[in-house]
């Protein structure tokens, strides 16, 4: 393992601090009618641009809710759907109770791919936020992982060098991303995975 001098350890949010599954998604549609989750999942799967700009912040909160109504029929409205959409998070109350720690000695940034819904109802109450130095969320910068960007505005966001940065992801093509600018990353595979990962490097 390299010997370098980190400042910043950059978590990713999604199944690395929350857990997702869309099957509560599909479950709560069922409800309504059956196999309208697996329709809506589908269609959402099969139209993943649409997905991927809305995250960009490139479609409207209004547009995305309005495209997806219609995939459900307008069965539901629209703050139910977002209320539905949000349900899907859980949390990962170990690598979350690493953070207090970590935030003693080292400027910590979220950065997630994410977007306005998700974010307002799905997970802006969570308390470990406030262990974050700044939220690099893709949809107020206006890019996602792996595009550079995104990374550049971590490193604004910290004002320190490429190379005093670590990225921990679940996706290991988003964290290669980050390698190729410098930074060192974990790939997540897990909570003890981590541990170790962060242990060989002095951190913990």
């Amino acid at each position: 393992m390299e010997n370098r001098n980190y400042s910043v350890i950059v978590f990713d949010l999604g199944n690395v601090l929350i857990p997702f599954n869309y099957d509560i998604l599909i479950r709560k549609l069922d409800e309504i009618k059956p196999g309208l989750g697996k329709h809506f999942v589908d269609t959402y799967n099969d139209n993943y641009h649409i997905h991927r700009e809305f995250e960009r912040g490139k479609i409207t909160e209004e547009d995305f809710i309005n495209r997806m109504l219609e995939t459900l029929e307008h069965r539901i409205d629209g703050i139910t759907f977002c209320e539905y959409f949000s349900s899907i998070f859980t949390t990962n109350d170990n690598v979350i109770q690493l953070l207090p720690g970590l935030k003693k000695q080292y400027k910590l940034i979220l950065l997630s791919n994410t977007n306005s819904i998700h974010e307002r109802y799905g997970w802006d109450h969570y308390g470990f936020l406030k262990y974050f130095d700044d939220l690099v969320l893709s949809h107020k910068v206006g890019a996602v992982k792996p595009e550079e960007k995104i990374y550049r505005a971590v490193e604004a966001a910290s004002e320190l060098p490429s190379e005093e940065h670590i990225f921990i992801d679940d996706i290991e093509e988003y964290v290669t991303a980050a390698k190729k600018l410098g930074w060192d990353g974990i790939h997540f595979k897990g909570y003890d995975y981590l541990v170790n990962e962060l242990k060989q490097r002095n951190i913990l």
